[in-house]
C-alpha cells in the first residue's frame, strides 16, 4: 500500500512539474525573442534604439511589478490558480502582439504577456518547495532554469530559422495558442498540495509534523517578509547580474554581433544559443554544486567574479567571431547563471509557508534591472549614432556598442556588492517561524 502511494506521489508531482515547466519554457521564449526579431520590429513600427528598448522592456517592467503580487498569489491561492490565469493572459497577449498594426497595440500586447508570464516562475518555485524536499531544492531550482531556458534557445537560432519560412506575426500568434492550451492542462491536472490528491505531505512521509499554516492576514506576512533584511542582498545580485544577462540576451546581443562583426541574423543568433545553453547548464550546475558543497555564499561570490571577468574579456580583449567568440559568450552565460543560488538563500531565510513571497522579492531584482538596462543600453547607442540608416533601421558602430557594454559592467559590480552581503544558510532552513528582524 505504501509502495503504491509512493509511486502515485511520484507520478503526480512529476506530471505537475512537466506542465509547469512547459509553461516556463514559453516564459523564456517571450523574454528573449525580441533580440531575434528586433530588425523586424524596427521596420514594422519605425522605432529608434531607445524606443525599441522600451518596447522590449515593457515585459520586464510588468514582470518586475508583478513579482510580489505573484508571491502573494502563490502563497494564498496556490500554484494552480496562478498557472491557469497566467497562461490565459500570456496567450491572449501574444496573439494581440502578433496582430498589432501600431506600436501602441504592440506595447499593449507585450504588457499583457508580461502580466501573464510574471506569475509562472514564482509559482513553480512554490510548487517545488511543497512537492520536493529541502535537500534537493537547489538542484530543482537549477533544473527548472535549465529546462526553462530551452525557451530561450528556441528564441535564438531556431526562431531565426523559423522566420525564414513564416513571419514573426504568425510565430507569436501560434505561441499564444499553445499558451492557452497549457492553461487547459493546468485546469485538469495541476493541484496545489499532495493533500489535494488525498496524499500525505512530504513532512508526514518523512515522519515529521506538517508545516503549520499561518493564520494571519497575507499583508502582515508580506510586511514581515519585506522587513527580513537577509532577503535583500539576493535582490541586488539579480538586479546587477541577471538584469544584465537578460537585457543582452533578450534584445541587444544579436544586433551587437550583426553591427560589430557584420554577421547575419542567423549567425548572430547562434552565439545567443551558445550563451543560452551555457546559461541553462550553469543553472543546473550551480544549484547542484551548492547543494553538494553545503554552502551558498562562496559559490555565489565566485560565480559573480568569473562573470565579471568574462565581461571584461569581451570588452577589452580583441577577439573575432569563431571559437574565441563562442567561448567568451559561453563563459558569460555560464557564470551569469550563478544567480540561481539566490533563490535557495531567499527560501532558507524565511518561514517555509512564505517561500513564494521571499522568492518573488529576490526575483523582482532581475526584472527591475532588465527594465533599466535595456533602454539605457539603447540610449547609450543613440548618444553615439552618426545618423546612418539601412532602410528604416538605425545602424550603430562597433564603438557605439563597445561604449554601451560598460552599462553591463557597472551593473555587474552592483551584483557583486550584493553577493558579498548574502547570508550563508548552509543549505538549511533555520527559520521555523518568521521574524521581521531575522
Amino acid at each position: 500500500m505504501i509502495k503504491n502511494q509512493s509511486f502515485r506521489f511520484e507520478l503526480i508531482r512529476w506530471s505537475i512539474f512537466l506542465i509547469l515547466i512547459l509553461t516556463y519554457i514559453f516564459v523564456y521564449f517571450h523574454r528573449m525573442a525580441p533580440a531575434v526579431v528586433s530588425n523586424d520590429l524596427t521596420a514594422a513600427f519605425g522605432t529608434s534604439g531607445a524606443t525599441l528598448g522600451t518596447l522590449a522592456a515593457i515585459y520586464f517592467f510588468v514582470y518586475a511589478a508583478m513579482q510580489i503580487p505573484s508571491g502573494v498569489l502563490s502563497d494564498t491561492l496556490g500554484t494552480r490558480t496562478a498557472i491557469i490565469a497566467g497562461n490565459l493572459l500570456a496567450g491572449m497577449g501574444s496573439i494581440l502582439f502578433g496582430l498589432a498594426e501600431t506600436f501602441a497595440i504592440a506595447c499593449l500586447g507585450r504588457f499583457i504577456v508580461g502580466v501573464g508570464v510574471s506569475v509562472v516562475f514564482v509559482s513553480i518555485m512554490k510548487n517545488n518547495s511543497i512537492w520536493f524536499s529541502d535537500s534537493i531544492f537547489g538542484f530543482m531550482s537549477g533544473l527548472t532554469l535549465l529546462i526553462g531556458n530551452l525557451g530561450s534557445i528556441m528564441a535564438a537560432a531556431p526562431l531565426a530559422a523559423l522566420l525564414t519560412v513564416c513571419s514573426w506575426r504568425v510565430t507569436f500568434i501560434g505561441i499564444g495558442l499553445v499558451s492557452i492550451g497549457l492553461a487547459v492542462l493546468g485546469y485538469f491536472f495541476v493541484r496545489n498540495r499532495p493533500e489535494d490528491f488525498g496524499l500525505s505531505s512530504l513532512q508526514e512521509m518523512a515522519g515529521k509534523p506538517p508545516t503549520t499554516k499561518r493564520k494571519q492576514h497575507w499583508i502582515k506576512d508580506l510586511t514581515a517578509v519585506v522587513k527580513t533584511i537577509h532577503i535583500w542582498p539576493g535582490f541586488w545580485v539579480q538586479l546587477g547580474i541577471t538584469g544584465g544577462i537578460y537585457a543582452f540576451m533578450g534584445l541587444w546581443g544579436v544586433p551587437y554581433l550583426q553591427n560589430t562583426f557584420d554577421l547575419s541574423r542567423e549567425q548572430s543568433a547562434l552565439y545567443m544559443t551558445d550563451m543560452l545553453l551555457a546559461f541553462a547548464l550553469g543553472s543546473l550546475f550551480f544549484g547542484w554544486f551548492s547543494d553538494r558543497l553545503g554552502r551558498r555564499k562562496p559559490v555565489l561570490i565566485g560565480g559573480v567574479l568569473l562573470y565579471i571577468a568574462a565581461l571584461l574579456a569581451i570588452i577589452f580583449i580583441p577577439w573575432t567571431p569563431g571559437p574565441a567568440g563562442y567561448f567568451l559568450f559561453g563563459m558569460l552565460g555560464f557564470f551569469g547563471s550563478v544567480f540561481v543560488v539566490t533563490f535557495a538563500c531567499a527560501k532558507e531565510t524565511i518561514n517555509p509557508n512564505l517561500a513564494g513571497m521571499s522568492v518573488s522579492i529576490v526575483n523582482t531584482g532581475a526584472f527591475i534591472g532588465t527594465t533599466i538596462i535595456q533602454p539605457l543600453f539603447g540610449w547609450m547607442l543613440d548618444l553615439g549614432w552618426d545618423g546612418t540608416m539601412a532602410g528604416e533601421v538605425r545602424m550603430y558602430s562597433a564603438v557605439d556598442y563597445h561604449n554601451a557594454l560598460f552599462v553591463l559592467l557597472v551593473f555587474a559590480v552592483i551584483g557583486l556588492l550584493g553577493a558579498l552581503r548574502v547570508r550563508e544558510t548552509y543549505c538549511t532552513n533555520h527559520v521555523p517561524e518568521i521574524s521581521p528582524r531575522q
